[in-house]
């Protein structure tokens, strides 16, 4: 958890913030510290705590911040990297139940009409609806391209065929943005070499309600770390007209859009993770008594220490450099690709040092350190897995010296 002391006077104060940032953090570590707690303390089960916390989040306000104000206008991106940090650091499923709001309902956020908009984003600012990103299947998960879900164009709308994999809130959701391979244009697009542009001008975005005919939870999901996670099939589902998000064609971009939004929040909530882990090493090491000492006396405790801190400082300056510098107006895409890569990479480190540090009482089951050590290893993989991070960063590199 992040104190106010150190919040305010640590990287707050660095010129990558305004005012308005400073407030929110404090206001919101405030909050957490009363609210999330005790909803974890209530012991309810995965999906009724998610829900739990969405309602808390949405009375409180805080899920404004992961919503666009009109349809094609950005999001304050340090607003919503301080959010997921802060509640990352009280509770990895209060910055779960946040960022699902956001990235479900992004399409919309950027794409929707107000139609769209009217008819969702008001219950999810509130709390009252949750949302769901359905991109990924058994085949397409790093490879969006390879996407069979498909759409079939008939009279006043679409049908959807086929199934999406691994997808957040699968089963709670009251709404699901749904990506799928337009047939009508992916077979116009066939003609001669396919290419990765062709096939990326193929894919539609669609605003598909739970309670639609066709739409099944064909099977839930359990995580290493608990989350609401399914998979989904689609069988003849109806989708109107009016529920297309953005044009025919249009759905790889608004897909890609929504992540690049999100993608430097995924590294806020691994430091926020990483946070905790590194104050639960120092309270430990400054207290455990050893060889007529304590722990920290020990100079290779001292040397995890160093990497720890160093790593949650350039993780930080990382995150909050590719915040400012999309919230300026510019192109983050190897920005966000390296504050992911090195900011979920090292938070697995600082809890992986953490758990050496506390020793045989960090593996007891509901340790906080024991469920941070499973809840950091999602962050490596989704939205873009290290690797993916690494070539994008190596593409953007090479195309900046030769071009």
């Amino acid at each position: 958890m992040l104190s106010t002391t150190s919040t305010h006077n640590d990287f707050l104060a660095w010129p990558f913030f305004a005012p308005q940032h400073r407030a929110l953090a404090e206001g919101v570590a405030a909050w957490a510290a009363v609210h999330v707690p005790a909803i974890i303390a209530a012991h309810l089960d995965v999906d009724q705590q998610c829900r739990a916390l969405v309602a808390a989040l949405g009375e409180a306000g805080w899920l404004e911040h992961v919503l666009a104000k009109q349809a094609g206008q950005s999001f304050d991106t340090r607003s919503l990297c301080l959010l997921r940090e802060i509640l990352a650091s009280f509770s990895p499923m209060a910055d779960f139940a946040l960022a699902m709001q956001g990235l479900g309902s992004a399409p919309l956020s950027l794409f929707g009409t107000d139609q769209q908009r009217a008819l969702v984003l008001p219950k999810v600012a509130k709390g009252e609806a949750l949302a769901a990103f359905a991109l990924s299947e058994q085949n397409a998960g790093s490879d969006v391209l390879a996407m069979q879900c498909c759409a079939q164009e008939v009279a006043g709308g679409y049908l959807l065929q086929g199934e999406k994999l691994w997808i957040s809130n699968g089963g709670i959701a009251d709404f699901y943005i749904i990506f799928a391979r337009d047939e009508q244009l992916a077979a116009n697009g066939a003609e001669g070499n396919q290419t990765n542009l062709r096939a990326s001008k193929s894919l539609s975005a669609f605003l598909v309600m739970a309670d639609s005919p066709g739409l099944q939870i064909a099977e839930r999901i359990q995580m290493l770390a608990p989350h609401p996670m399914a998979r989904l099939q689609l069988r003849d589902c109806f989708v109107p007209n009016a529920q297309l998000i953005g044009k025919r064609g249009q759905g790889f971009a608004i897909a890609m859009a929504s992540l690049d939004v999100f993608r430097s929040s995924v590294a806020a909530g691994a430091l926020g993770m990483a946070r905790c882990a590194y104050r639960l090493a120092l309270e430990h090491v400054r207290q455990r008594q050893i060889f007529g000492g304590v722990l920290a006396d020990l100079q290779i405790t001292q040397a995890k220490l160093a990497e720890m801190a160093v790593a949650l400082d350039t993780s930080s300056l990382l995150i909050y450099r590719a915040a400012w510098w999309r919230d300026q107006g510019n192109t983050v895409t190897k920005e966000a690709a390296m504050a992911k890569w090195h900011a979920t990479e090292q938070a697995q480190m600082v809890v992986d040092h953490a758990v050496q540090l506390l020793g045989a009482q960090a593996l007891v089951v509901g340790h906080p350190l024991e469920k941070l050590y499973r809840d950091i290893r999602a962050l490596r993989i989704y939205e873009g897995a290290s690797e993916v991070q690494q070539v994008i960063i190596a593409r953007q590199v090479l195309t900046q010296i030769f071009h």
